[in-house]
């Protein structure tokens, strides 16, 4: 039976979807990965596996609240309001890209496909959706927190980062900027800087330290993951390069709530801010434009 329950149902275009939409039809994509050497047949059949799961999903949905699809494409400009519900069909990327959008609305993230994704942020199964879903309109869930990474632009512009920030070129080509953090500054050129949350800390940062450690042929030890709700961050310089006008005494550390960090582009052009390999939503970073990074104050909450 319907009620005045609202849920904000997230979904995403299948790399199928992607592919017809850049070459018309799904006949001529089938011929471009087929020439290609690849099976177009993985693509329909995680394709049929992601809808059939949405409309699952959905309908279950329907029996007590009304619900809006909304594609990925249309989180930026979207509004949600406070008593909202929030389910998301996987992939855990599109978890990430809609907690960063939230203000404290917990997030029911179901996996729809087990055998294609991890799931670490998709702790439920389609199957799971009534009883979730039930537990959530009664308030009797359980839930985690999760910190958040925020970018301020002197222009007032912000950014928020559920795994990770990179400030540095959208090319390959080097990055210069100034790095304060801890009272000590720093001029650097550099690949750019990752700044890593706690949810994020077994991703890119583990695998930049990973390269790096291989690099200089030592021991790679297994570091614990930081909390997901841990108010520090963490940030690490890529390929930082020594002169005689840059240094390489700041390349990692914890970016702490008092401490913070503040980092001033010394680029003419290229320079960009994005979160979560979002590159397409990347703020200008060019000369003249320092941004300051902490933890954000609003945190993301998952059902769990």
């Amino acid at each position: 039976m319907s009620t005045d329950n609202k849920v904000i149902l997230v979904t995403r275009r299948t790399r199928l979807e992607e592919l017809v939409a850049q070459y018309n039809t799904e006949d001529q994509a089938a011929f471009v990965i087929k020439s290609r050497g690849g099976e177009f047949e993985d693509y329909r059949i995680e394709h049929n596996t992601y809808m059939e799961s949405v409309s699952e999903v959905e309908a279950e949905l329907k029996r007590s609240a009304r619900v809006q699809r909304l594609e990925r494409g249309f989180l930026p400009n979207f509004i949600f309001g406070p008593q909202d519900k929030v389910v998301v069909v996987g992939p855990d990327g599109l978890v990430a890209n809609t907690l960063k959008y939230l203000n404290g609305q917990p997030v029911i993230a179901i996996n729809p496909d087990p055998a294609r994704f991890d799931g670490v942020l998709l702790p439920f199964s389609v199957e799971d959706t009534k009883a979730i879903f039930s537990d959530v309109l009664s308030e009797r869930y359980q839930s985690k927190q999760i910190t958040m990474a925020k970018a301020t632009l002197n222009d007032g512009q912000e950014l928020i980062g559920v795994n990770d920030l990179f400030i540095g070129p959208r090319i390959q080509i080097s990055a210069r900027y100034e790095l304060s953090i801890d009272g000590k500054s720093e001029v650097q050129s550099s690949s750019g800087i990752i700044v890593s949350t706690g949810l994020g800390s077994t991703g890119w940062m583990k695998s930049i330290v990973a390269g790096a450690v291989g690099v200089m042929g030592g021991e790679r030890k297994t570091e614990s993951a930081m909390a997901w709700n841990d108010d520090k961050l963490k940030f690490a310089v890529r390929e930082p390069f020594p002169s005689q006008a840059t240094g390489t005494d700041i390349v990692c550390g914890e970016i702490t709530q008092q401490s913070g960090m503040r980092v001033s582009s010394l680029m003419a052009g290229n320079g960009v801010i994005f979160s979560d390999g979002m590159v397409d939503d990347a703020i200008e970073f060019n000369s003249g434009v320092t941004v300051n990074i902490r933890a954000a104050d609003q945190k993301g909450v998952i059902v769990v």
